[in-house]
């Protein structure tokens, strides 16, 4: 991978390109993947990390929609099951099933309620019955039915239910049983859509940090880390940026109201007794007001969310006070049998969902379906506007091949590649089943010398990217485990510094890797990271101790973070 200012030198010296992208989000990412693999010279920038903003706060669900049935989103569903199958062929290194369960408190309850909303109710059904769910999973279950690689819903008995998870409420009277999918790193997903997309197309650039400056006569100055501007001339804009498109376009010259988002808060929990209790799977269940939040294993921490509340400041956005509480609370209703509180809590998140903007009084009534409206060319800017609005994590794949067609189109292009069954990052060539993972454990340990268990370890995290990461860390000197989250090593580190566009020391400890997350990330860790990235990059001590200083910050203030 080349640094963001070589790669800004070579947008320089090109000047224009086909496509350019603002926003490296999973919508944005997937698109310049796509226009990459069609041959499209594309630049793709963000004014921070790849996978930094709204795509680094999902769930971390790859779910095909259920509940958007009750909205009559057929199609949608249609295609996040689909997609959905697909990830999880395609991306099989971070794509994984998930069994779900959903408490039923009642036989019959919410039809009616549930009939209005599908006729364009604005107010949503709570306690949904056993009837109604069991209808919907036999859909779920029928729109899923394509590349279908997961089995099909059951409804089990309470007294079995409790049998398998006593410390349930009593008052459900079923559980649906259901099969979904989770991303185990979101962010580094992003970036590996973004490093496909470079592969596939070396006149293709990409560019982190890089900060729109101005715009004039169909040219537009962008800022690197280092100050330097590069200007670029587009013969088409996409506006990817999520929660900011409405900001991008104002720096454009057009004012609009196209988003209209809601804010999602997470807390990962350290809960031993009840991540062994989920046994892997999610609970999916409404809280008492009626909205929907879920509980799963995530990395061996139970991952609770999530609030759905109006908001529209993706700049100032952390998990609150009193959502901690309302997510706790919710969990103490479901699970009376369990102890929950806030010393529990080793990583908390939020982010602004960026949903069409709407007028709907219930935030789970606006739909997570996507569109691409477009403002064409005027007098004073040569170049159409396509802004990427809505979506949601599971159907960027199918996003971005409808907005590829139409820009291909616009370019009089057709399409070469289909990406439908194209594998992403450490998904290619992903060894399947435990012969295939043997033999290329076997082959990966005699190609780079790299202890077996190693190797595992690597192919678990990252795919088959492991293999070239491995002969790195082979020939690192004095390769060792970090001092207190021994699953990662000095070489790894060093890897990921120098191959994989890091610009800040974040980039490191919560996109690229799992360590800040998974709450494994001492004090001293991240003193060591620090110091093999100012090695790598040619750090000052200076920089080297503000890129501390501004890690302990964002990971303090604004991620409940307690360093070890």
């Amino acid at each position: 991978m080349i640094s963001t200012g070589a790669r800004s030198d070579a947008v320089q010296a090109k000047g224009a390109v086909d496509v350019l992208i603002i926003g490296a989000g999973v919508n944005g990412a997937g698109l310049f993947r796509d226009l990459s693999e069609q041959g499209v010279d594309c630049l793709i920038v963000d004014k921070a990390d790849f996978g930094s903003g709204a795509s680094a706060a999902p769930s971390r669900l790859i779910h095909g929609g259920l509940k958007y049935l009750e909205t009559g989103e057929f199609r949608l569903v249609a295609q996040s099951t689909l997609e959905r199958n697909l990830l999880l062929k395609n991306a099989p290194h971070l794509v994984h099933p998930l069994p779900t369960i959903i408490p039923i408190f009642s036989w019959t309850r919410g039809v009616s309620a549930a009939v209005r909303t599908f006729l364009g109710s604005k107010t949503a059904p709570r306690r949904r019955g056993a009837l109604l769910i069991k209808a919907g999973l036999q859909i779920y279950d029928y729109y899923g039915a394509r590349q279908r690689v997961m089995p099909r819903h059951a409804m089990v008995s309470r007294a079995r239910a409790l049998e398998d998870i006593p410390q349930l409420t009593r008052g459900i009277v079923a559980i649906g049983t259901y099969y979904d999918a989770k991303v185990s790193m979101p962010e580094r997903f992003v970036y590996e859509l973004v490093a496909d997309g470079l592969a596939a197309n070396p006149r293709s650039a990409a560019a982190n940090y890089a900060q729109l400056r101005s715009h004039q006569a169909g040219v537009l100055a962008f800022a690197d880390t280092a100050g330097r501007i590069f200007v670029v001339r587009p013969r088409i804009v996409v506006n990817a940026a999520g929660p900011w498109i409405d900001q991008v376009n104002t720096a454009l010259g057009h004012s609009t109201r196209m988003i209209g988002g809601t804010k999602g808060s997470h807390l990962l929990l350290k809960h031993d007794e009840l991540v062994r209790s989920l046994a892997g799977r999610m609970i999916y269940f409404e809280a008492d007001d009626g909205r929907i939040c879920l509980v799963y294993d995530y990395l061996g921490l139970a991952l609770v969310g999530s609030t759905d509340i109006p908001a529209d400041d993706p700049d100032h956005v952390r998990c609150e006070d009193d959502e901690t509480s309302y997510l706790l609370n919710s969990m103490s209703s479901l699970l009376p049998g369990f102890r929950f509180d806030r010393s529990q809590i080793v990583y908390a998140y939020s982010g602004i969902r960026p949903l069409p903007a709407s007028d709907a009084s219930v935030p789970g009534l606006i739909s997570r379906d996507h569109s691409s409206p477009t403002l064409e060319p005027d007098g004073a800017r040569p170049f159409p506007i396509v802004a990427l609005v809505g979506g949601k994590w599971t159907t960027f794949r199918g996003f971005a091949e409808e907005v590829a067609d139409a820009l291909l189109r616009r370019l009089g292009r057709s399409r070469k590649v289909s990406t439908q069954n194209l594998a992403i990052g450490g998904g290619r060539g992903f060894p399947d089943g435990a012969a295939a993972r043997d033999r290329w454990l076997a082959e990966g340990v005699a190609a780079t010398g790299i202890d077996r268990d190693r190797l595992a370890a690597l192919l678990g995290c990252y795919g088959t990217t492991a293999l070239p990461m491995a002969r790195h860390i082979a020939a690192f000197p004095g390769e060792r485990p970090l001092r207190h989250a021994q699953a990662h090593s000095w070489g790894e580190i060093d890897y990921i510094a120098r191959r994989e566009q890091v610009e800040r020391l974040n980039d490191i400890v919560m996109r690229r890797t799992s360590l800040a997350i998974t709450g494994t990330l001492a004090l001293s860790d991240l003193e060591d990271i620090a110091g093999i990235a100012a090695d790598a990059l040619g750090w000052s001590e200076e920089r080297r101790r503000d890129e501390i200083g501004a890690a302990v910050a964002e990971l303090s203030e604004k991620h409940c973070y307690r360093f070890a």
